[in-house]
């Protein structure tokens, strides 16, 4: 089967949607598919290379405006390649309509990977588009019921839509021999943007017992501010900024916690790809109800604990709650674990976007 992706930016960017390409693509690439992927340049001049088995063209960048690449070339060369199935990955404004407007027979996935939530003056301009696009997809998966659920854009067209949630390395992301039995620690991992609410987290912080310790693994626009806020709250000492780390020294931090916690504050964290990481790994989650699918994945009082957004007392209740109870830790982190082994392998993630390839290329997804 040929495949074809199309989005704005493939790995060596990082990008949870990024990554979820990369994944599918090196995956059915390795099952003999052909998979071409079609993203933009960083820079004026387009190229072409092959890694992995997986064709990437990179198509010219003229400029860039609200996070959105804008290119000539890449419609150009969406006119000219040949597919059995086109993978779009929203939200793409450019692929979207780029891929509508050439009208083309070809069959039609698209990952709606989460709704336009900050550029609120952009949306009015391109809701119409939008909704056609949602029309003429032939289907839409999407990774949670609960946006699903919560997404007015998805609600019109549900009857098109297929949950298909994302999948972690469960191989590689494993709990460790011997339980980390070391002083109390937090652990975030992930871009430093406004919705993932680590400010609500630095506040919890103050009101934890002072042996409590956050790591923080990743980087991005916020960590200046973020760093500054720690230090005025008096607990930068407590709080150690990691940066960006290897793939394999992750695998480390993750087995040297107590639990992990994603605090997120707004929508545009639709998924939260760090929760299956930790859960794989043993940990039990604290996270935040904000109709996405933070809420689906971490299932309160079960494998973690879920508190509303922006609330550092109760974030700091529900942190407090699994510090002081060894035995509940121990119980939330053998069920985060059995969860991602029963519902979000990398595998079953790959097999249920290849099944719907064939659906749709075979004219049997209506």
């Amino acid at each position: 089967m040929r495949i074809l992706h199309l989005y704005k930016d493939y790995y060596p960017v990082l990008g949870g949607i990024e990554n979820y390409i990369k994944v599918l693509a090196e995956a059915h690439a390795a099952q003999g598919h052909q998979v071409t992927v079609l993203v933009c340049a960083p820079g004026p001049r387009s190229e072409v290379k092959e890694l992995h088995g997986v064709r990437i063209y990179r198509a010219a960048r003229l400029a860039t405006a609200a996070s959105m690449p804008l290119s000539l070339q890449q419609p150009l060369r969406l006119a000219r390649l040949q597919a059995d199935v086109i993978h779009l990955h929203a939200p793409y404004p450019l692929g979207e309509v780029s891929a509508w407007l050439l009208k083309r027979r070809t069959p039609w996935v698209m990952t709606y990977h989460s709704d336009i939530v900050r550029q609120k003056g952009w949306l009015k301009l391109y809701a119409p588009l939008l909704r056609r696009v949602l029309r003429r997809v032939d289907r839409i998966l999407v990774t949670s019921p609960r946006y699903l659920e919560t997404s007015q854009w998805l609600r019109p067209v549900r009857d098109r839509c297929l949950v298909s949630p994302l999948g972690v390395d469960h191989q590689r992301f494993h709990p460790p021999a011997t339980p980390y039995e070391g002083p109390p620690r937090l652990l975030f991992v992930g871009r430093l943007r406004y919705y993932k609410g680590l400010d609500t987290l630095l506040q919890a912080l103050l009101l934890l017992p002072g042996d409590v310790t956050l790591e923080v693994v990743g980087s991005g626009p916020m960590l200046a501010e973020w760093q500054a806020l720690a230090g005025r709250l008096g607990v930068a000492s407590r709080v150690h900024f990691r940066g960006e780390i290897s793939d394999d020294a992750l695998l480390g931090v993750y087995r040297h916690v107590t639990l992990f916690v994603l605090p997120a504050n707004a929508r545009a964290e639709a998924f939260g790809m760090v929760l299956l990481e930790a859960m794989a790994s043993g940990l039990p989650c604290v996270t935040t109800e904000i109709g996405t699918g933070t809420s689906w994945i971490v299932q309160d009082g079960v494998t973690g604990f879920v508190v509303p957004p922006d609330q550092p007392e109760a974030l700091a209740r529900a942190i407090r709650r699994l510090l002081t109870d060894a035995a509940l830790r121990q119980r939330m982190g053998r069920a985060a674990r059995e969860r991602v082994e029963a519902e979000f392998t990398q595998r079953a993630m790959v097999d249920r976007v290849l099944t719907v390839y064939r659906e749709v290329a075979s004219g049997d997804s209506e």
